[in-house]
């Protein structure tokens, strides 16, 4: 309220109502800070934090464009990232992605390994928007140190829950990841990292955000970013709770699910599941006329109609995915509606998908599907519903131009325990191999 009724003001000004605002503006600003872990003047706040991450990395890769252009990146990263290593590359720099495990986490030694003498900035989310994995930072963070690169961290999804460990280099977030408003994002970047804004000059935020502060919504973010830090100990062991009974319950109530993510290092609130046979925009849509809201993943909900690339790199089932995120307060009684609810939906929706039988011609030991010009999930239930029509070590070959059946169908093998032999070249699409093994 007081930066509404005296935040109007240009902070930068010197008459009264200017230096009242900036009174404001540092309150703001050191509060964030602290949550941050760093000093109040090496963090400015941004429009976004898509602008954090595109100015920080921008800044850090300029600054330090004389030690080379090579940039890292973990291949699970919040799309700003990958946005801002695309870009990189088109500039002519070169990326290197790391691989994670299948529980999204990626491996400390396989990062060190993609360090190179011309490496300018490394980048690594502090936790995944998608499963709630939580990576290795510190660990990480003290690799690049001992190889003198500076580690950018995007901790959007985690900041909420507590600071950063480890000895980062920059650090971006957004509020309204932990209930503040939309439209601000924090920036920090650590004393002696060399950083050079881009773009045209500006007085503002240290010349690195440039424009007039919103005032009142940087007070409203350093403001929830406090409220729920005093709160955020005792609501992460009451939401790991319930996060944990979704993700033991699931299993057991929908047959042919797969829970994602690391079962252990991951934050509270955030469990993602996958349904074999299941259209994830029909079954969000089940859900949400239920009265949940939850996300997902599965190419069928994406306007590309390509996987997501969070689940794709962690080389797990795509169709039907559900991300469920339990905000502060979240209460059991809710938790326990969707456990009830969910099962009916994913029955309705594999009900609507049953349809015909697939077309199959036999090849002795072998069968092939024609899937071609049928999307997620459908070459999957096709394949489903004709392996059992193979002798055991007989093959099936499922035809198929959808992007996502690259990434559905060894996952689906791994599941139902048997053996995908790889893809091959076919005249439309690609032939997807998978032998019969019980």
């Amino acid at each position: 309220m007081a930066s509404l009724d005296d935040g109007w003001a240009d902070a930068s000004r010197l008459y009264r109502e200017g230096r009242r605002a900036r009174l404001l503006l540092d309150a703001a600003r050191e509060a964030a800070a602290e949550a941050v872990g760093c000093r109040p003047d090496e963090l400015v706040f941004t429009s976004s934090g898509t602008q954090a991450v595109h100015s920080g990395a921008a800044g850090v890769l300029a600054g330090r464009r004389r030690v080379g252009h090579h940039l890292i990146v973990s291949a699970v990263e919040h799309s700003s990232v990958l946005h801002a290593a695309d870009a990189h590359q088109a500039a002519g720099g070169t990326v290197t992605q790391v691989g994670v495990s299948r529980s999204g986490r990626v491996d400390v030694s396989d990062y060190a390994a993609q360090l190179r003498q011309d490496t300018a900035l490394a980048c690594l989310q502090s936790a995944n928007h998608e499963v709630g994995t939580v990576q290795p930072v510190a660990e990480v963070a003290d690799v690049c140190r001992a190889a003198g690169v500076p580690l950018l961290v995007d901790a959007a999804q985690s900041l909420a829950w507590g600071p950063v460990g480890g000895d980062w280099s920059v650090l971006t977030a957004s509020a309204h990841k932990w209930g503040g408003p939309s439209g601000v994002g924090l920036l920090a970047v650590r004393k002696g990292v060399r950083f050079s804004p881009q773009g045209p000059a500006d007085e503002r935020e240290s010349g690195r955000a440039p424009g007039f502060e919103n005032l009142p919504a940087i007070v409203a973010a350093a403001a929830s970013l406090r409220a729920v830090r005093a709160e955020a100990a005792q609501e992460a062991v009451r939401l790991r709770a319930l996060t944990e009974r979704i993700r033991t319950r699931v299993p057991e109530l929908v047959a042919d699910v797969e829970v994602v993510g690391d079962p252990e290092r991951r934050l509270p609130g955030i469990v993602t599941f996958s349904c074999l046979y299941v259209d994830g925009e029909t079954l969000l849509h089940e859900l949400d006329r239920a009265g949940f809201s939850v996300s997902s993943g599965s190419s069928c909900t994406s306007s590309t109609l390509t996987p997501s690339h969070v689940l794709k790199a962690m080389g797990v089932l795509s169709e039907g995915n559900v991300r469920v995120s339990l905000p502060f307060g979240a209460v059991s009684e809710e938790v326990e509606r969707f456990l009830e609810v969910l099962p009916g939906a994913v029955a309705a929706v594999r009900e609507k998908l049953g349809g015909p039988a697939p077309a199959t011609t036999v090849h002795e030991d072998s069968l092939v599907v024609d899937a071609l010009g049928k999307r997620c999930p459908v070459p999957v239930i096709e394949l489903a519903k004709v392996i059992g029509d193979v002798p055991v070590g007989g093959t099936v070959r499922v035809l198929s131009d959808d992007e996502a059946a690259r990434l559905d169908i060894p996952a689906w093998c791994e599941m139902r325990e048997q053996e995908y032999v790889g893809e091959e070249p076919a005249d439309q699409g690609f032939a997807y191999v998978v032998r019969r093994v019980s």
